[in-house]
């Protein structure tokens, strides 16, 4: 029995070293941190009041921060990365770069509302948080650790050798590729229409997740706290929809669920006309991922509703950007007084009259 106990106490030392200090998987999760790291380093040197967007890949792929601050006069970085990136790991990184009179729009996707406790303690960004950012790790809840610690799994170090062997054979430019698929403000470029997956695109059917799962999710929980905490250092949180297609039903109790996250908890919130819905023509490869023409059209309604929310002077977009959204399929930009609905966190109820 002592021996049995030795090996077992010997194999899990051994997993827990491999995975901390020996193994990695420098391509596929080598361009998410290298992604990350970046956003964070644009993002901290830029001077307040700065836009922050942060999200899943809604938040690059359906935004553009180069319209957006554009149109408000501010800078911006663009710091949606993906949906498997823990929320908790997302804002414990983005909250201390953010101070007083800084604005963060969240136009979070609407599974991000509803991850479970477990789900996120297991969630990808966990391995990259054991391999190399530990200092971090150890800061976040127990639970998280423990996931971490034990997120990996057998298939998982056998990719890890091949991309090691891959990488030390001098493959995966992970640099040049990020810049083949992001600009200097971390909104996804290249996206364009005729490169757009039509098939896969008529094919997707997500279930949407009900109001009671929004109220009830781990990931509404962490929102709440990240509004709180940053509406606490002056910087002016307000949430958002994520784009989706237009043949997907939004309940109204859904939507009010969503919204509570952010007016309950010192938040503003932004809704457009449209509530962010597009026809499927309008996408590249996923329901949170607009094609190019349509992330600028998409853009510009967002920067027309948070210039009337924060009450800012609004500048008129570049010719170039309104050339570019004007080739997103069957939209037509609505005159700027009708674009969107918007609610403060002082009000119960969105005041704003429908789209004309």
């Amino acid at each position: 029995m002592r021996r049995l106990l030795l090996c077992a106490i010997a194999s899990l030392a051994l997993y827990l070293a491999s995975f901390a200090f020996l193994l990695d998987r420098p391509l596929s999760l080598g361009l998410l941190r290298l992604e990350m790291r970046e956003k964070l380093a644009r993002g901290a040197a830029l001077p307040s009041p700065k836009l922050v967007i942060l999200a899943g890949s809604n938040g690059p792929y359906s935004h553009s921060c180069r319209v957006m601050g554009a149109m408000l006069g501010v800078r911006c970085e663009n710091g949606g990365i993906a949906v498997g990136i823990g929320l908790d790991d997302l804002f414990r990184r983005w909250l201390p770069l953010l101070h007083r009179g800084d604005i963060a729009y969240l136009p979070m996707e609407v599974q991000q509302y509803v991850v479970s406790r477990a789900a996120n303690r297991m969630d990808v960004d966990g391995a990259m948080l054991f391999r190399h950012d530990r200092a971090l790790l150890w800061r976040l809840p127990p639970g998280r650790i423990l996931g971490a610690a034990f997120d990996n799994t057998m298939p998982d170090g056998l990719e890890a050798l091949a991309e090691m062997a891959a990488r030390a054979a001098g493959l995966g430019h992970l640099r040049a590729r990020l810049a083949r698929e992001e600009d200097a403000e971390g909104d996804e470029i290249g996206t364009s229409l005729a490169t757009a997956d039509r098939s896969f695109l008529a094919g997707l059917h997500r279930v949407e997740p009900s109001a009671r799962e929004i109220r009830r999710g781990y990931g509404a929980v962490l929102i709440a706290r990240f509004v709180t905490a940053a509406t606490a250092r002056g910087v002016i949180v307000i949430g958002g929809l994520p784009t989706d297609f237009r043949d997907v039903r939004l309940p109204e109790a859904d939507l009010r669920a969503i919204r509570a996250v952010y007016l309950r908890h010192g938040g503003r919130f932004l809704e457009l006309a449209n509530r962010s819905r597009y026809p499927r023509a309008d996408f590249y490869n996923s329901e949170d991922h607009l094609a190019q023409p349509c992330q600028y059209f998409h853009s510009l309604l967002v920067a027309r509703g948070l210039a009337r929310l924060l009450h800012r002077k609004l500048t008129a977009p570049a010719s170039a950007m309104l050339s570019l959204a004007a080739t997103c399929p069957q939209e037509t930009l609505p005159p700027a007084q009708h674009s969107v609905r918007t609610s403060r966190a002082s009000r119960t109820a969105d005041p704003a009259r429908p789209a004309g």
